[in-house]
């Protein structure tokens, strides 16, 4: 089978899909009624995939972009790994750690702190210590709710970096890269493979004048 130079190997079997969609659909179309009768769907589907040069240079433009999208969707998906290696790895990971323990350590302080205050009040209300402690159960109480309040935050941003609006940064999402396929293969089929298969069917129709008569 011939290929078109501009052909990747990877895009055969889509041409050879178009082909086939075209030949089976071949009885419902007015301009190819020969199909089957003066030329077989074998013998056409050869005559094409023969002609492979010739049928695919009418796509050659939708082709062209179909294949540089395609390029740009895999160097985005591709590079999205190494942005990410880029960074340092244990950044984030410490400030998490530091974000849940932080409220964690400071309440859990709290808590102590102030329960121990409370009996010494309760039992001694004039010693100092048990003051200390309650104001020290205030404090960490504070710095709990402040780390509360820091970890909020914390997820808030992340939800909004991993939003979808901040994830599509690709220059060719996957929606792209549909319609330049599909712009491909209507090309292909209205451009190429039809006006070719119109023809093989055309070039061996018969001539409709009167039977010569041969000369005595």
């Amino acid at each position: 089978m011939n290929v078109a130079p501009h052909l990747l190997t990877e895009d055969r079997a889509e041409y050879e899909r178009v082909l086939d969609d075209a030949l089976s659909t071949a009885h419902a179309r007015p301009d190819l009624a020969g199909a089957g009768t003066r030329l077989t769907l074998a013998q056409l589907r050869a005559m094409t995939l023969n002609a492979t040069t010739l049928v695919t240079s009418a796509a050659a433009s939708e082709y062209d972009h179909f294949v540089k999208v395609r390029e740009q969707n895999r160097a985005t998906r591709g590079a999205r790994p190494a942005e990410t290696s880029d960074r340092p790895g244990a950044g984030p990971g410490v400030v998490a750690i530091l974000t849940v323990m932080v409220p964690v350590l400071a309440g859990t302080a709290a808590v102590i702190f102030l329960l121990v205050g409370a009996v010494l009040r309760a039992l001694a209300p004039t010693v100092v210590f048990g003051a200390t402690l309650l104001t020290a159960g205030l404090v960490f109480g504070a710095v709990a709710a402040a780390g509360l309040l820091g970890a909020a935050v914390g997820l808030l941003m992340t939800a909004l970096r991993n939003s979808p609006a901040a994830v599509r940064t690709g220059p060719a999402p996957d929606d792209e890269l549909s319609r330049a396929r599909e712009a491909w293969r209507r090309a292909l089929l209205e451009r190429g493979i039809l006006p070719f298969l119109r023809d093989a069917l055309a070039a061996t129709t018969p001539p409709t004048g009167p039977p010569s008569t041969p000369q005595p």
